[in-house]
């Protein structure tokens, strides 16, 4: 097994390009309706501008995404690139204490430095425009409405994680490619109701260089990204733990 260290590094990078491709792909749909229609990210839905085709082509983008880091960077650290997965597999004794901490920072931190990379590569217009990829309810979904569809995506998407990719029994092979399919069909259903966050990291790498970039401040909504995902996941996991007990 890799050290710690290595482990969290892994982490970092592969949450790095989750962030930096995924959420680049929703700032350059934004940023290419902006050439033709006032557009901000936070006023109107990424679906009304070419009905849920937008979500899907980001949602592969995060699929493919997350399938190429499963595959690449697995081995090494079981590329959770998500606090609630690495919460939800402690929760179920899947995960060590003492590492979790560490993989949470590594995940955060691998998020934030994806953030500033996509605003190097496209310049103002991603925070101006694009938000970053910012994730917010859309207009008339409340608070209360916001947590429970990141908790229902979360669900499914951890449910997935733990029949492909933690229970032994699971055919090998096939994780990267299910995980990164599932992530895309969640994306394209709750993308313009929460922006389908289903990860607190991909959600704060956006806030944070937002906040400090000049975008907009939208550290309210944040409560959303960790209460939903989290309590999504480790309910999915405890249940899945419990349907296949022997």
């Amino acid at each position: 097994m890799a050290s710690l260290s290595s482990r969290c590094i892994a982490e970092g990078v592969g949450t790095l390009l989750l962030v930096y491709f995924g959420t680049g792909a929703a700032v350059i749909t934004l940023m290419l309706a902006a050439g033709t229609t006032p557009i901000s990210a936070f006023n109107v839905g990424i679906g009304e501008l070419g009905g849920l085709g937008d979500w899907l082509a980001i949602g592969l983008v995060f699929g493919i995404t997350i399938a190429a880091v499963i595959y690449a960077l697995g081995r090494v650290s079981g590329a959770h690139l998500n606090p609630a997965v690495t919460v939800a597999l402690w929760a179920v004794k899947k995960f060590p204490s003492g590492e979790a901490l560490g993989y949470i920072v590594s995940q955060c931190i691998g998020a934030a430095v994806g953030s500033f990379l996509l605003y190097l590569s496209l310049g103002a217009a991603a925070v101006t425009t694009g938000g970053l990829g910012a994730t917010a309810p859309f207009p008339g979904i409340g608070y209360g409405q916001a947590i429970l569809v990141e908790a229902i995506a979360t669900f499914v998407l951890m449910l997935v994680i733990m029949g492909v990719a933690v229970d032994e029994r699971a055919p090998p092979g096939f994780a990267g490619l299910v995980i990164g399919l599932t992530v895309a069909g969640l994306i394209t259903m709750a993308g313009n109701i929460t922006g389908a966050s289903l990860n607190t990291a991909r959600t704060f790498g956006p806030y944070l260089a937002d906040s400090l970039l000049g975008g907009s401040n939208l550290w309210m909504y944040f409560p959303i990204y960790i209460i939903g995902p989290i309590c999504g996941a480790v309910i999915a996991a405890l249940f899945y733990t419990k349907i296949t007990a022997e």
